[in-house]
């Protein structure tokens, strides 16, 4: 293989901590953290239904509903439902009570406040994601509107490849905070001729991608990668190269529905002739495909 955090819980205006989909929930597994969820969306909001972030004790946040005036809100209602020991949905922006308040587009949301969330249950579905398998949290006290909220496990990437390219997407990868394993001819599970990886498993939220200029180095992995769930199965090349490794992969037994998974030409932007362009234009690509396997959208 190749080679090239979730900061700790603790103001009037909360610090805000980034993180990833599932962030909120592993802070929630804290004693004295608070859980927000979107339970509804009336009109367009920039988050999806399910949307959560986690209040601290002294209101610093893990996650992000929109561009803090909504996070300082949720952070004072957070202190108040910890005071009463009960959970409760409020209503913000449009329709709601809160005259004062207002959601910058418009639109209304529904969130779920809960200052005590199921900590057992927020530690299995953690477990549960750091195994790869998805996981669900029922929701309390959201009658008609989200009752239990998916998660999936993080998106992994995969690349099997050479040169400058492999470098720039492992790299690019890396930095957005993407799990990613590099794998060529040389170094710790080094690549053999003719033969597909070993040791080396993808599962229905892998991405996998084959940046080869040599392209006989390329069938036995495609074989491998039309054998695992993977979601993205993406191949460097033009549109001959396309089709003369269509024409072998078919010669030698893949159905057309296998065919139709190998993206190539990959990436968003057609022609990328510079490595640090072209993994972008791919690492865009594949954070579309996975964004759209989203069980809330």
């Amino acid at each position: 293989m190749i080679e090239a955090h979730d900061a700790p819980l603790g103001s009037s205006a909360p610090e805000r901590i980034s993180g990833d989909d599932r962030a909120a929930l592993r802070a929630a597994c804290e004693d004295g953290v608070g859980l927000c969820t979107i339970v509804g969306i009336d009109g367009s909001f920039s988050r999806r239904l399910g949307a959560q972030l986690a209040v601290g004790p002294h209101g610093r946040i893990v996650g992000s509903l929109s561009d803090g005036c909504l996070e300082r809100q949720l952070a004072s209602e957070m202190v108040e439902a910890t005071a009463r020991g009960e959970t409760a949905v409020k209503r913000f922006g449009q329709g709601s009570p809160m005259i004062d308040f207002r959601l910058p587009c418009g639109s209304g949301l529904d969130i779920l406040i809960d200052p005590s969330p199921d900590r057992d249950a927020c530690r299995t579905l953690v477990e549960q994601l750091e195994n790869r398998q998805p996981a669900a949290l029922p929701l309390p006290q959201a009658a008609g509107l989200l009752g239990e909220r998916h998660y999936m496990p993080a998106l992994r990437l995969l690349i099997f490849g050479e040169g400058p390219e492999l470098l720039s997407l492992q790299a690019l990868a890396r930095a957005s905070g993407i799990g990613v394993e590099a794998y060529g001819r040389e170094g710790a599970g080094a690549l053999a001729l003719g033969h597909p990886p070993e040791h080396v498993a993808a599962d229905g939220w892998t991405a996998i991608v084959l940046l080869f200029h040599d392209h006989e180095w390329e069938q036995p992995i495609l074989h491998w990668a039309l054998s695992t769930p993977a979601f993205f199965i993406g191949a460097q090349g033009g549109a001959r190269t396309r089709d003369l490794r269509l024409e072998r992969l078919a010669a030698e037994g893949a159905e057309p529905a296998q065919l139709a998974r190998v993206r190539s030409p990959v990436g968003v932007i057609p022609h990328s002739r510079e490595p640090g362009v072209l993994a972008l234009s791919v690492l865009a690509e594949i954070v579309g495909a996975y964004e759209a396997l989203h069980p809330h959208g």
